[in-house]
């Protein structure tokens, strides 16, 4: 059970249910107290331990029904009717002396141990071929088919299946672990032996168990990769460069960001301190030891607190740079539970601030009046600059983070790296995000060149991957 049970928990993370290890303990906690014996109670019990929200407890139910659904042999007739002895006729014509007839009537093989050919192959067969596939077919043992199906998909790794093209892999590996080889030996001995009817009906019955274990398989594989496409979607347009980006997939986009954001928020929403490794704090110790008359048996070593960091976002919103800014914002903005100070400028030409409006309007909207109300101009960085210095250079810190997202192509104008430098000697740091490659930037009307100097960092900053990086590691080593 302890299988099965991880076999659903991951039908469930395919599903986009998020189930921690905690979790699945517990999960195993309760199929130990339930039990197994009521379906709707095992149901509603692990429920309440893996699903958390509304949409999540939803897409449980359907998992579950799904992983679940012991329908693959219902209402499926015997190969053979009990009452036809064509088997047993054709076994007295070739002087079995009705050996031939008991093995029809126990499938067509005999038991394992007994001294017939049948019997070595069941012996010499897989570990899913017993009881044999020839007996269950003929018989038309649902259950027992069923049984065996599961058995021969645990033994094929089917809970690994990925791909659509890896059906018909999958198909003949559980097909050979139920039994198939023994199954095509009967066929060729009935057929030598004359019971052409038998070997025709066992033929026919083969054929449709083959097809029950492809639905079977194609139903696993639904089961397993229920959002592979749209996570596979993610992973390439989260390497994708952002100005490249469809307009058709900014929705997946949008959700991209919000997990990444959520992703960094569970990482660093905790105030940290990072102890001074071999550095002793001297007055704490000897306050920590007055008690003691001054013997020092508690030490207190330095920490270094890292706090959540002021940041100023400087944004180029004009032309291709403008999808990359709108990102950058958006990431920004997620995280308001650990970057609880950040201020917004955007830019092409003159510069203005744009916290209050993300502040008044929502995420989306504030986005689109941002790129419509600055978006428009010829790009200016030394403009750019200047108007920045007006606002906000009285207000940075050594507390302060300033991110300037752009290409830094001016139309060949003064950049005013005079007035970066002043930002530089006033900020704790100031990282320059780049959209272009970097064998790019110092071409054309490229001013990165008398830019850089005065910037702590300045790296390539394309794709949300870019992006998730830089700000993870402003939010690491924040003080």
């Amino acid at each position: 059970m302890t299988e099965v049970l991880g076999d659903f928990i991951r039908a469930l993370r395919a599903a986009d249910i998020r189930v921690s290890t905690s979790e699945s303990i517990d999960a195993g906690r309760v199929v130990g107290i339930v039990g197994l014996d009521d379906r709707r109670t095992l149901k509603d019990a692990l429920a309440q331990v893996l699903a958390k929200s509304e949409d999540e407890k939803t897409a449980f139910g359907e998992t579950f029904d799904s992983f679940f659904a012991f329908d693959q042999f219902k209402s499926r007739p015997p190969a053979a009717n009990e009452n036809d002895n064509d088997a047993s006729e054709a076994g007295e014509a070739d002087g079995g002396e009705g050996q031939e007839g008991e093995q029809a009537e126990s499938g067509g093989m005999p038991s394992p141990g007994s001294g017939g050919m049948s019997g070595e192959r069941q012996g010499e067969g897989e570990p899913g071929s017993s009881p044999d596939l020839v007996s269950l077919l003929e018989r038309g043992d649902q259950a027992a088919l069923q049984m065996a199906l599961a058995e021969g998909a645990r033994q094929a790794q089917l809970n690994r299946i990925r791909l659509f093209t890896q059906r018909g892999m999958f198909t003949r590996r559980i097909m050979e672990n139920m039994g198939l080889d023994g199954l095509n030996e009967e066929v060729e001995r009935r057929e030598t032996s004359g019971n052409m009817p038998g070997a025709e009906r066992l033929r026919a019955a083969r054929d449709e168990l083959r097809e029950q274990v492809r639905d079977y398989v194609e139903k696993q594989l639904e089961i397993f990769t229920a959002n592979s496409g749209r996570q596979l979607r993610e992973e390439v347009l989260a390497q994708v460069r952002l100005s490249n980006i469809d307009r058709s997939d900014m929705k997946i986009m949008r959700e991209l960001v919000r997990k990444m954001a959520k992703r960094l928020i569970a990482l660093h929403s905790r105030r940290k301190k990072v102890a001074r490794r071999g550095q002793l704090d001297v007055r704490r110790t000897i306050r920590a030891n007055i008690e003691f008359d001054g013997l020092l048996f508690h030490t207190i070593w330095k920490k270094t607190k890292v706090d959540r960091p002021k940041v100023m976002a400087v944004c180029d919103v004009s032309g291709s740079v403008a999808q990359v800014a709108r990102f950058l914002l958006m990431f920004l903005y997620s995280l308001q539970e650990v970057l609880p100070a950040v201020r917004s400028f955007a830019f092409s030409g003159h510069l203005g601030e744009t916290t209050e409006l993300f502040e008044r309007e929502k995420l989306e909207e504030a986005l689109v009046e941002v790129l419509r109300d600055f978006g428009g101009g010829s790009t200016d960085y030394g403009q750019a600059l200047m108007d920045f210095e007006e606002i906000a250079l009285d207000d940075i810190d050594h507390r302060t983070t300033i991110l300037i997202l752009g290409d830094a192509r001016s139309n060949y104008g003064d950049p005013r790296g005079d007035i970066l430098k002043k930002i530089h000697a006033r900020a704790r740091r100031v990282i320059w995000l780049n959209p272009e490659p970097q064998t790019m930037w110092n071409s054309g009307d490229s001013e990165m060149r008398r830019l850089q100097p005065y910037c702590d960092k300045a790296v390539t900053c394309a794709s949300l991957k870019d992006l998730e990086r830089v700000v993870s590691e402003l939010l690491r080593s924040a003080v």
